[in-house]
């Protein structure tokens, strides 16, 4: 058996599989807002914070933790675990003392874990993955990188607020006493590994990538950017780890108070969408996960360090080696419904009947899908462009929004140099064959609808099996499963979509000048 642990923004998440029956015997989590309400973090952070910060606390995931294991050690045999793998909400960072590493090496297994940590932190909240407050910081990181786009080469991301670099550099200069009194510092997926470890654990190459500071190249930290960042940074981060490399066993404290096995093995953490990436069966090159939400979001496996020369999107370590990359478009399913409230429409205008009146006029209609403000590429929409060839409608314009979309992702993720060879449609709006079936023929690939839920804490479990041994193609196959037919891309489409491609990238060069 194998334990996969996911601490998201809102809840801690447990998952255990079964290789052998090919079962997932167990699935629990802990929801902060309802199960921890004393935390006042109804939504898993602490609420209203000035100038654009967004914190939680760290004593909070530690309590949750007990919780978890409290309520698994009721609901199965916890001595079965072989190892444990975890993933955690990425960007947000713990700030601890000197004494952390010896307080968790004496932790006490007939008291509470929450109060045992409390001394060791040197900052009483972390800043999570919401977190805007550091633009200053961010400004004068890419500046001494030599300008984002060199930072961007280096880290795979350009300075970005909410990325654990700049907010460690806000908290060094906004309290100089407590960064002195700073000996380590984690992400939420370490410093959760630690806890579980009883000994600090290294940051692995899927999360720390997400930090401005680790070099894609050689998958260590870059001295440069340790030293740009903040005065004696380096000795306060371990060096980082592949997620599939064992380091360490399981506390005594959870050997004796919920019956693990003392020989149980601990990976290092990663971040949640790397582990998504292994638990939705995409992480080899060619497969490709859109996540269809309130923002669109696109990520892939890739076998090399490519970067973004726009830097809209983001390059981290991949789990299962290699890497990965995640790009977020802002305008999901905000603008499918601005378009539907503004036409009058219902959703069964993006159904695969109604999108069928209008095949004839596919790749004819160009618009640029932004209803406000959007990240990729970066520019300021107030209101959708069109270019149409035919009179509009509004079954045209649902069929131009929907190509926009997938023409943009399309446009956005060629920079990644892998030809996808399936398409994974996860969230809501995936469910829509005639979404699906746009997304199919604008990439021209092969569409499936991803039928797993808890993705990064499965994806956490199949990282300790394959960490142990197990072959994870194998693992994937038995537990990433899609969800009914997949939809073939219309092949008489292909050329006619590489024109709209180029002809998508010159509108919107055109009208932004930024491609």
């Amino acid at each position: 058996m194998f334990l996969g642990l996911d601490s998201s923004t809102q809840s801690l998440t447990a998952v255990i599989i079964d290789p052998a029956s090919g079962a997932i015997t167990c699935q629990m989590a802990v929801n902060f807002g309802k199960d921890l309400p004393h935390f006042q973090s109804p939504s898993g952070f602490i609420p209203d914070g000035p100038h654009g910060e967004v914190h939680a606390n760290p004593l909070m995931w530690v309590e949750a933790l007990d919780l978890l294991f409290t309520r698994l050690s009721s609901a199965t045999d916890l001595s079965l675990i072989r190892a444990i793998g975890g993933s955690g909400q990425q960007h947000g960072s713990v700030y601890l003392d000197a004494t952390f590493d010896q307080r968790l090496a004496d932790l006490d297994p007939t008291k509470a874990l929450s109060p045992q940590v409390a001394p060791a932190l040197s900052r009483a909240t972390s800043p999570i993955w919401m977190d805007t407050s550091t633009g200053t910081e961010c400004r004068e990181i890419a500046r001494a990188a030599g300008g984002n786009k060199k930072l961007c080469q280096i880290s795979g991301s350009n300075a970005t607020e909410r990325f654990t670099g700049p907010q460690i550099r806000r908290f060094s200069k906004a309290d100089p006493l407590a960064w002195s009194h700073t000996a380590r510092i984690h992400l939420v997926s370490s410093f959760i590994a630690s806890i579980l470890a009883g000994e600090s654990m290294p940051i692995d190459f899927g999360d720390g990538a997400g930090m401005n500071l680790l070099n894609l190249a050689d998958l260590r930290w870059d001295p440069r950017l340790l030293e740009i960042t903040a005065p004696d940074l380096a000795p306060k981060l371990l060096p980082p780890q592949s997620a599939t490399d064992f380091r360490g066993t399981i506390s005594r404290y959870f050997t004796e108070k919920f019956r693990l096995p003392a020989d149980c093995r601990i990976c290092p953490f990663t971040g949640d969408n790397p582990a998504s990436l292994v638990g939705m069966g995409a992480s080899t090159p060619g497969n490709v996960v859109i996540s269809l939400g309130t923002s669109d979001t696109l990520f892939a496996a890739m076998p090399d360090p490519l970067t973004d020369p726009n830097g809209f999107g983001h390059v981290f370590g991949n789990p299962a080696g290699g890497f990965m990359s995640i790009i977020v478009f802002r305008n999901g399913s905000l603008a499918r419904e601005a378009l539907r409230d503004a036409l009058g429409l219902d959703w069964s205008a993006f159904d695969k009947e109604a999108l069928s009146t209008t095949k004839a006029s596919a790749g004819m209609n160009l618009m640029l899908p932004f209803f406000g403000p959007e990240i990729t590429p970066r520019f300021d929409f107030e209101e959708p462009f069109m270019d149409f060839q035919e009179e509009p409608t509004p079954d045209l314009e649902v069929r131009a929004l929907l190509e926009g979309q997938f023409l943009n992702m399309r446009l956005h993720s060629e920079w990644m140099g892998v030809k996808p060879n399936r398409l994974l449609l996860t969230g809501g709006a995936s469910k829509n064959d005639g979404i699906a079936q746009v997304a199919a023929d604008v990439f021209q690939t092969p569409v499936e609808r991803i039928d797993v839920s808890n993705s990064a804490a499965l994806g956490a479990a199949l990282i300790a099996a394959t960490a142990a041994g197990h072959d994870l193609a194998t693992l994937q196959e038995t537990f990433c499963r899609v969800s009914g037919p997949s939809l073939q891309p219309d092949r008489s489409l292909e050329d006619l979509y590489e024109d709209t491609l180029d002809d998508f990238s010159d509108l919107l060069d055109e009208m932004t000048g930024v491609k």
